[in-house]
């Protein structure tokens, strides 16, 4: 699994132009799932993603998470991030995604996940392969990448 964890003060996502899910302060994650991915690596993301110290203090120093802040989650699958990062020329390729299938059970499973660690209210996601719009105003800008 790759995630990109984005800080954002807010995040939407669209669906042939109707807002699906949008969030205030918190995090926007893009959730790539890979061939090889297993479900224990869901549980290991999501913690990782809910505990992440990447919000300020009262010193302005980044040691709080999500919870912390009360803050929400959007995360959005993307199986883009799976790609070979166009190693060999300039149109990459997306054979290390899963297959739909396999990918979108442990998409739900990582949100399934997310909402044990923390409020499941603030958890909200986008739509599996979907079309989606995805606007953010991202805070810093604070952008991280997870890897399994």
């Amino acid at each position: 699994m790759t995630s990109v964890v984005q800080r954002v003060k807010e995040a939407s996502v669209s669906i042939d132009g109707e807002v699906y899910s949008k969030i205030s302060k918190g995090l926007l994650i893009l959730l790539g799932i890979c061939k090889g991915d297993i479900s224990g690596h869901a549980e290991v993301i999501a913690k990782k993603i809910i505990d992440l110290r990447i919000f300020s203090d009262e010193s302005d120093k980044m040691n709080l998470c999500v919870r912390d802040i009360e803050g929400e989650v959007l995360v959005i699958s993307q199986f883009t991030l799976c790609s070979d990062k166009a190693k060999s020329g300039n149109r990459p390729s997306f054979v290390n995604a899963e297959l739909p299938d396999k990918a979108n059970a442990l998409y739900e499973e990582l949100v399934k996940e997310m909402k044990n660690y923390y409020i499941p209210d603030r958890i909200k996601t986008g739509v599996f392969a979907a079309k989606m719009e995805v606007k953010l105003i991202n805070d810093g800008p604070v952008t991280i990448i997870l890897d399994k």
